[in-house]
């Protein structure tokens, strides 16, 4: 997995993020980013909080956690090559779930809002590549919620009220 910035850029060339990309153009994307390591349990976004910025996981697995009291149910998955924390990030409200690595050694490239703003009227083409990988990690999330919810109501359904 991803170490360093060849390797990091190498993985990056592989994603849909960065498909349509050149190499120098990932590596400018990489020069707006910061890397983070985490361990499992880490808490990298609370629920509450403003989103002020968007994650790249390359590395481990997250976990989107809504919590009750103590206890938390995992809502989704995020895998290594994914996206997370950008509804928030785009729309400014307070995030509904917390994003937890779900490994020790999670690895993450960070890209803050003030980074995002230079960023995008600097590199606009890469920015839509941005954009639209946003939009296709929501619809992801979406559909995975739905065919989960569409599940357990057939569950229900097959139960016919049993116990």
């Amino acid at each position: 997995m991803p170490q360093n910035r060849a390797d990091i850029t190498q993985f990056m060339q592989h994603q849909y993020l960065c498909e349509t990309l050149t190499v120098k153009e990932i590596e400018t994307l990489l020069e707006f980013t910061e890397a983070e390591s985490h361990q499992r349990g880490d808490v990298i976004a609370e629920v509450g909080e403003v989103g002020e910025a968007l994650f790249f996981l390359i590395k481990g697995r997250a976990e989107l956690r809504q919590y009750s009291g103590e206890e938390h149910s995992v809502v989704g998955v995020i895998k290594a090559g994914e996206m997370m924390g950008e509804m928030s990030f785009f729309d400014r409200k307070p995030r509904s779930l917390s994003i937890v690595a779900a490994e020790d050694d999670t690895r993450l490239l960070k890209l803050t809002r003030a980074k995002y703003k230079r960023f995008r009227v600097e590199h606009p083409y890469i920015t839509v590549n941005l954009l639209e990988h946003a939009i296709i990690s929501q619809d992801h999330l979406f559909r995975d919620m739905a065919a989960k919810d569409a599940s357990l109501k057939q569950y229900i359904l097959s139960m016919g009220g049993k116990r």
